[in-house]
């Protein structure tokens, strides 16, 4: 019991403590110096889209009017065979260097991003959902990181603003994410990119799985071929936070269960002999976290039957107690929800319930590949 109890309690602390504080102290990996040059390479501009009638004019308004040399940015709407006026607002666009790349069958996000780099002639490949938000000079950074050529593929970071233009309890948390992946691409690479925008060399995207999330695949990738998959602080994905929190909640499920689906796909990635460094990362920031929820269960468990034994399992169990009881006044009078006392507690448990339902639903045979994006 004491050695499930150790074990559980380093489950629980290991992917979201000791993980980080790992990276914090391994050698960091060196940086080539990079710059702005006044020659710019052929950009290809990828938005992914399925029924965005209503987002996707001002997504490309947006985006013809970013900071990038003219004539050396094309623009493809990657249409995930949409069945509204998506693909006819698109065609007005066509004297302005964007191009309709459509899928005829819907098969998802990623089939119809391999049209579009099917279609591309631009040497580096930007990726954008319609819902993203992103600063007028964001291109060019893009490009100047682009000049190290360890780099393989950029993440931006995500930035989740409410409606009255604070942090959400969401942001709070993907703050935390975003730092751990600053760790990761300052010790080694990413194992996963920011979904809604990012950048990849085009012969990074030559081996596209349409089975496993782009994010995750491109990260692959890139460690495949030699390169390194890296985040910059300065390029910023903005998002609005979502409206139905019932949706937050469906995106978190889904993130998993592609998650896992990406993993068992190619369970090579886990082989350390294989991929190296990059193979532990995977461990440290997907399984063990993946795990988590299960170690909580365990840990409640076993401090409880460990009470009588040691003044320590008693604190343990006690500070439990007091977290979940945080969480319960959460659920209670969800007003209180905005307090961050209770909103991360909050927010951590919905996390961990949503992989715990997300590895269920995959041992019953739930997959996907085809869902419409959040409200935002």
């Amino acid at each position: 019991m004491k050695i499930l109890f150790w074990l559980s309690l380093i489950g629980v602390v290991y992917s979201y403590f000791l993980y980080p504080i790992f990276l914090l102290i391994m050698p960091k990996r060196k940086k080539n110096l990079v710059s702005l040059n006044d020659s710019f390479p052929m950009l290809t501009f990828i938005i992914t889209a399925h029924n965005e009638e209503a987002r996707i004019r001002e997504k490309i308004i947006n985006t013809l009017e970013l900071d990038y040399p003219k004539g050396m940015l094309e623009i493809l709407v990657a249409s995930d065979a949409s069945t509204d006026a998506t693909d006819d607002i698109v065609k007005e666009f066509i004297n302005q260097d964007v191009r309709l790349v459509r899928a005829n069958e819907r098969k998802g996000k990623e089939h119809a991003q391999l049209q579009a780099i099917n279609a591309a002639k631009g040497e580096i490949l930007v990726f954008s959902d319609v819902a993203t938000g992103i600063d007028n000079n964001a291109l060019k950074l893009i490009v100047s990181r682009f000049s190290d050529e360890s780099i393989g593929a950029i993440s931006s970071e995500d930035r989740f603003i409410s409606e009255n233009g604070s942090i959400a309890g969401e942001g709070a948390y993907v703050k935390y994410e975003m730092w751990l992946r600053k760790l990761e691409s300052e010790v080694y690479s990413l194992v996963g990119l920011s979904g809604s925008f990012f950048a990849a060399r085009k012969c990074i995207c030559k081996e596209w799985d349409i089975s496993i999330p782009s994010d995750f695949n491109t990260a692959l990738n890139c460690s495949r071929q030699g390169y390194v998959a890296v985040t910059d602080n300065k390029i910023i994905g903005y998002y609005k936070d979502i409206k139905n929190k019932n949706g937050e909640y469906a995106r978190k499920l889904r993130t998993v269960i592609r998650g896992m689906s990406a993993i068992f796909e190619r369970p090579d990635v886990l082989n350390p002999f294989k991929f190296g460094f990059f193979s532990f990362e995977v461990w440290s920031h997907k399984i063990m976290r993946w795990m988590v929820p299960w170690f909580m269960l365990l840990l409640l468990i076993t401090s409880f039957f460990l009470l009588g034994h040691h003044p320590l399992y008693l604190l343990v169990f006690i500070l439990q107690l007091l977290f979940y009881s945080i969480v319960i006044v959460g659920i209670v009078v969800p007003s209180l929800r905005e307090n961050t006392i209770i909103k991360i507690p909050f927010y951590f448990i919905q996390v961990n319930l949503a992989i715990a339902h997300a590895i269920i639903a995959y041992a019953l045979g739930k997959r996907i590949t085809i869902w419409s994006p959040s409200k935002r």
